[in-house]
């Protein structure tokens, strides 16, 4: 399901982490002269959150196709045979002193099949169940690219070319796959007799072979055409390499290398910062400034993906939408949206206008970024509560929680966006779940801001 969890995640938890939020919270600053405190909307935010997460885990997963009836049967690059690959076990891998056999149920666990070991550079003989592991040692394995990444961080393993020459940082490789064609350079060799990595800085990682085994090591094996490899390298000296070698690059699939041995540092260091933001010590955006920064400092994430990584198109997108709240609240209009929402509510409860502005904002949400409409929506809200004579702060709480509750469409929040293509829906398949999703955030969120934000 994965449609429900995504959205979920990441709409239904108005929390410290999306951008309405922010955006809330400095205009309040702006209008009251103090901003919401980072837990204000946790109240709010929990009760929608687990009521959104009831209705997806016992009915709405129900009104979605299953992604396997969804994805396209001529995909066949998502199918690919698995692959023969070697792991180094290094000084500090609990595999270490144990035999082969007692690593087996794990293996199971990651659909990964442990079919050899080598030593001393020599592939031994058999399945070598009964061997009692050193450093040093690599297991030949035979699993997907993913599994295989997996298995590699239960063991604090290594990928053979994992440590380079240059010592290129770790979460600076990328795993590349390619076909082997007629053309392609290494047909009838192997990757030792080419000296890829020595003359690349490229290691070859694994071979697929239509499912075929092989009894010698990977890079000592004889490539043949139709074979599929699995190339581990610097990202920049990857497509030299392919059009070095002649190889076909085959569509890329997201393969990518975890860092399991610092991924509880990353996590400590994220922790941290949510903390210190959490109690004042320091404004959000700061705080994760400098998680990016140590990140950086400690190769958990390299220079070239912090760049790769930024979200430009949003960053463009603010930098307009913003001037245009502004616009629109100098020159009057929000005043004027606000007076129209007013007057078609004339002589109703202010429970009532609160309603009808979350309805307004949520369907705008939908078709336009979340932020954008919070920075819309949040001089609307001020407007409306003006004119009334309430308190504002419901009216805030309320064009947080449905900017952020954009189910409909899958350009209302990027995580609907991102989760479109692996779980293979289409555009009317959001509404199915996302219509009912959205009136029960607001049959939910509207009495628990009354309840904890009076008017």
């Amino acid at each position: 399901m994965p449609l429900s969890f995504a959205t979920i995640l990441g709409g239904l938890v108005t929390l410290i982490g999306t951008p309405p939020n922010i955006i809330i919270a400095q205009y309040r600053e702006t209008v009251a002269g103090e901003p919401f405190a980072m837990f204000d909307f946790a109240p709010v935010g929990l009760i929608c959150a687990g009521v959104g997460i009831l209705f997806v885990a016992l009915f709405g997963w129900r009104l979605v196709p299953g992604a396997d009836e969804k994805v396209d049967e001529n995909s066949s690059s998502m199918d690919l045979e698995d692959y023969i690959a070697e792991l180094v076990i290094p000084e500090k891998s609990k595999a270490v002193g144990q035999q082969v056999r007692d690593l087996y149920d794990e293996a199971n666990e990651h659909d990964l099949v442990i079919i050899g070991v080598a030593r001393n550079n020599r592939r031994l003989k058999g399945f070598s169940s009964s061997l009692v592991l050193r450093s040093g040692d690599m297991f030949v394995v035979e699993a997907s690219a993913e599994d295989i990444d997996r298995f590699r961080g239960v063991y604090s393993l290594e990928f053979f070319g994992e440590k380079t020459t240059n010592e290129k940082a770790i979460g600076d490789l990328q795993l590349t796959e390619v076909l082997v064609t007629p053309e392609t350079r290494i047909v009838g060799r192997a990757a030792i007799d080419i000296r890829l990595r020595a003359r690349k800085g490229v290691a070859l990682l694994g071979i697929s072979r239509k499912g075929r085994r092989f009894t010698k090591r990977v890079r000592h094996e004889k490539i043949r055409v139709g074979d599929i490899l699995l190339l581990i390298g610097p990202a920049e000296n990857l497509d030299e390499t392919i059009g070095w070698l002649s190889a076909m690059p085959l569509a890329e699939r997201g393969l990518s290398i975890t860092q399991h041995t610092r991924a509880w540092l990353a996590a400590a260091i994220f922790a941290a910062a949510i903390a210190l933001a959490s109690f004042g010590f320091l404004y959000l955006a700061v705080a994760l400034g400098v998680v990016v920064a140590l990140y950086v400092l400690l190769d958990i994430v390299p220079v070239r993906n912090v760049y790769d990584y930024v979200e430009w198109p949003v960053i463009v997108l603010l930098g307009s939408m913003i001037p245009l709240g502004t616009a629109l609240e100098a020159s009057g209009g929000t005043q004027l949206i606000a007076e129209q929402i007013v007057t078609i509510t004339s002589g109703y409860a202010p429970w009532v206008v609160l309603t009808i502005l979350m309805v307004v904002v949520m369907t705008l949400s939908d078709v336009l970024n979340n932020t954008a409409t919070a920075v819309i929506g949040a001089p609307v809200a001020v407007d409306i509560a003006n004119k009334l004579g309430v308190n504002s702060d419901p009216f805030l709480m309320a064009v947080a929680i449905a900017a952020s509750c954009a189910f409909l469409t899958p350009i209302g929040h990027k995580n609907n966006t991102l989760i479109m293509g692996p779980g293979g829906y289409s555009f009317g398949d959001y509404w199915k779940m996302g219509l009912p999703l959205e009136v029960i955030v607001i049959g939910v969120a509207v009495p628990a801001i009354m309840v904890f934000w009076p008017l």
